[in-house]
């Protein structure tokens, strides 16, 4: 029997199970209210805080409420939002630190303006049942996004049928921010919205008109994978590139107050880009 080496074991043990027991009593505990169908959403934010975890102290822990959608249509799309508050009472029993509100386009199609009214009613369910919790959306996160960028003309990859497509356009620009080309893919089911490659954009990108713009967003739904992509963009064409999930990631950082730099997330999680609506 080699002792040495059997010592090297335990020894390797008792470091990992402490390494462990520290990041369970220091995790951040961030809420995700989530799509049933949703299968990116619990991949690609947590892939960004993870690689996070190892530029800086902090752990983070993620926990999953889920409001019934497989069809991405208008109707659905209500349905499922009316269900997020019994998500937010849900994740509150959790004393999560933050919730994150994962469908950008359901709070797009409910009228300009919704993803404020959409924070403020998730808040106050999660303050009803004792502990109140920021809340922040994918669909504000890019529209806070755009603006702490300094954009004003952006290009946009969306994964929806046309007329939800151009319910998201129409929303950004009603928050300030031209929209000079956008592309439809008009895939109508979540889950093979979450099959597409997820360095397609890297290519689609190609088929947008992007002479001018500040931005690129290569993915504005947060199903529709594109982590891969963002930094590839970039390199590319020199212009700033984002996702529903990179900005949500940011906006989770800026809400439980870290520095909100993480690799892998392009200039938005870069240099702690602070969010100039607050």
């Amino acid at each position: 029997v080699n002792i040495n080496s059997n010592n090297a074991n335990l020894k390797s043990k008792n470091l990992n199970k402490g390494k462990i027991m520290i990041s369970q009593k220091t995790a951040r505990r961030v809420g995700l209210i989530v799509p049933s169908s949703n299968v990116t959403m619990e991949t690609e934010i947590p892939a960004l805080l993870r690689a996070r975890e190892d530029i800086f102290p902090d752990h983070f822990t993620f926990h999953s409420s889920r409001m019934r959608m497989k069809n991405v249509t208008k109707e659905e799309l209500e349905r499922m939002d009316d269900d997020s508050l019994r998500c937010a009472a849900e994740l509150s029993d959790a004393a999560v630190e933050v919730q994150a509100y994962a469908c950008l386009v359901a709070i797009m199609s409910r009228g300009h303006g919704y993803h404020n009214v959409s924070a403020k009613r998730l808040f106050e369910a999660s303050a009803a049942n004792g502990s109140p919790t920021p809340t922040v959306s994918s669909a504000g996160a890019l529209v806070d996004a755009l603006h702490s960028l300094g954009a004003k003309k952006i290009s946009i990859i969306c994964p929806y049928m046309k007329p939800l497509s151009e319910m998201v356009v129409d929303y950004i620009e009603s928050e300030g921010v031209e929209v000079k080309d956008y592309l439809a893919l008009e895939i109508p089911n979540n889950l093979d919205v979450a099959s597409q490659d997820p360095m397609a954009p890297a290519e689609l990108w190609k088929k947008l008109d992007t002479k001018g713009v500040d931005a690129i967003v290569a993915s504005a739904c947060v199903q529709m994978p594109s982590l891969p992509a963002i930094e590839a963009i970039e390199k590319q064409t020199g212009i700033p590139t984002l996702s529903a999930s990179v900005a949500t990631t940011w906006s989770i950082l800026q809400a439980l107050g870290l520095k909100a730099i993480t690799p892998g997330g392009g200039t938005l999680l870069k240099t702690d880009i602070k969010n100039t609506k607050v």
